[in-house]
């Protein structure tokens, strides 16, 4: 007897399943890279693994600031839901984006996280910005699309990543590309680079 007639229904839900990821991998070459990263490091050594400190809506993982905004969810039980929500600090949505702008000398705000970008642009702002060993502060779009509104407001600017740099508003990865390439970026991140090595 098949193994495949003792249990059909389960072996074709598996079946399907596995196609269904093969699927998703396939047709994202970012997914399929972390994953193999993941594998070849070891769960244990791969930066996400690592344990992190929540402090207020922000979360650091290897020196790099992530801010976190989790939306008000009705299907998530009161038990389950995070005790510090931005909401409840009394923060309006634009007084975070100004506090964010002000207290983080390199702001991004962008599609996913640093060490897990979801789009390609935001991919290549921040591996251009670790170029530069200065700390990045970021905050997740993705999560909250009020924030993400909010950023459009405050920027007056359509399109992510928005990238902040001591305060002011620079642009998207293509702009701090170019930055990049012509010097001017190193010189705008310069102090903030010396600040950082000083305090090592």
């Amino acid at each position: 007897m098949k193994k495949d007639t003792i249990y059909p229904s389960y072996v074709q839900k598996v079946k399907q399943e596995a196609e269904s990821l093969l699927q998703i991998l396939e047709s994202s070459n970012i997914m399929a890279r972390l994953l193999s990263n993941m594998i070849l490091k070891g769960i244990g050594g791969y930066p996400v693994a690592n344990s992190a400190k929540i402090i207020s809506g922000s979360s650091y993982h290897n020196g790099m600031k992530y801010f976190s905004t989790v939306p008000n969810d009705p299907d998530t039980h009161e038990d389950f839901r995070p005790t510090s929500k931005l909401e409840n600090q009394g923060l309006s949505l634009k007084d975070i984006v100004e506090l964010d702008v002000k207290d983080n000398p390199v702001m991004i705000y962008m599609k996913g996280v640093p060490d897990f970008p979801q789009c390609g642009f935001s991919s290549l702002a921040v591996r251009v910005l670790r170029h530069y060993n200065v700390p990045i502060s970021a905050r997740n779009i993705l999560e909250d699309p009020e924030i993400k509104n909010a950023v459009k407001g405050f920027s007056s600017w359509p399109t992510f990543p928005q990238i902040f740099i001591k305060g002011e508003f620079i642009g998207g990865s293509d702009i701090i590309l170019t930055m990049h390439q012509n010097g001017e970026l190193k010189e705008k991140l310069k102090d903030i680079a010396t600040s950082v090595e000083k305090s090592e």
